[in-house]
């Protein structure tokens, strides 16, 4: 499959062996019972290796499977609430926005106006900073409150410094009694 006359050959060591023409190389690779395989085809000329192809496609398939592993989801939750919420209220969703921080998630804060309450969007933006206050420092704002139609919205995520406390807490058995 190799269409090229020449490439810089790189043997089942690791080892350079320069650049070699394409049928020496097949040659080699056919010797040592092996495959030739282009890694670099963007190269000039381009590099190819004497490797065990079957092993090498197990090889990065494994090594996918390993990086999905280590991968943290992070889902989006949303809580909506109006511009004349009472302060028990504001206090009972703030408990639960922070509760979706500490899990790791990110957090849609929403503020939907009806019929006249949309000419006093000031009101939405004065809750949505009250949930700031509420929820403390440990929240980070990855977007400001926006106007979206009828709803005022704003994005907040764990800061970096409290989603490695609430890993550490997770980790660490509980000592006291």
């Amino acid at each position: 499959m190799i269409r090229v006359r020449e490439v810089r050959l790189v043997d089942e060591d690791g080892e350079q062996m320069g650049v070699v023409p394409t049928p020496d190389a097949l040659r080699l690779a056919e010797e040592k019972g092996l495959d030739l395989v282009e890694v670099a085809p963007q190269a000039r000329p381009p590099v190819c290796k004497i490797l065990d192809y079957g092993k090498y496609k197990f090889e990065l398939e494994k090594k996918n499977r390993e990086s999905k592993k280590r991968q943290k989801l992070v889902k989006m939750k949303e809580i909506r609430m109006q511009p004349k919420i009472e302060e028990h209220d504001l206090a009972f969703k703030a408990k639960h926005i922070h509760e979706f921080l500490d899990e790791g998630n990110k957090v849609k804060v929403t503020v939907r106006f009806r019929g006249r309450e949309l000419a006093h969007t000031d009101r939405g933006r004065m809750v949505l900073d009250r949930v700031l206050g509420l929820l403390g420092p440990g929240v980070s704002v990855d977007r400001p409150p926006a106007m979206e139609g009828r709803f005022m919205s704003m994005i907040l995520s764990p800061s970096a410094r409290a989603a490695a406390a609430a890993r550490e807490a997770q980790t660490e058995p509980d000592t006291q009694e």
